[in-house]
């Protein structure tokens, strides 16, 4: 069974920072992989049958707009639409706070995964600690 569990800030969610860590360091080899904006933001924790499975991030831009960020599926659970779930969750939540467009920074070779849901690419590609990540957006 899926279940969230939503939360303003990281604090809380220890088990969304593990899925973090292990996916984006460990992973990926990110070395800055927590900021500032996690204390502000609205963080989500998936779960499939009480094991935390998935995480992801919203917080507010400006004005009508938000971003959505750190979205992480562990190993083990890819394949089965959770980031789909997850990405569909975090637009509702900017939607209930007044968001008209969400806008996220995508890692290149998960675009198509982001474009199947809508989005649309703006701008260049661009590095992000050596990795290349293009900037999209979807009008909610």
């Amino acid at each position: 069974m899926i279940e969230f569990k939503i939360e303003k800030g990281l604090t809380k969610l220890h088990d969304a920072r593990k899925i973090r860590e292990i996916v984006f360091v460990k992973e990926q080899g990110f070395e800055v992989e927590f900021d500032d904006i996690d204390e502000s933001a609205t963080h989500i924790l998936l779960t499939i049958d009480g094991d935390p499975a998935a995480t992801g991030r919203v917080f507010p831009k400006e004005d009508g707009v938000y971003i959505l960020g750190r979205i992480a599926v562990l190993p083990q659970y890819r394949g089965r639409a959770l980031g789909k779930i997850l990405v569909g969750k975090l637009e509702k939540i900017a939607k209930s706070q007044n968001a008209r467009t969400v806008v996220l920074s995508a890692q290149v070779r998960v675009r198509e995964f982001y474009e199947k849901m809508g989005y649309v690419t703006i701008g260049d590609p661009y590095l992000d600690e050596g990795c290349p990540h293009i900037m999209m957006e979807k009008a909610l």
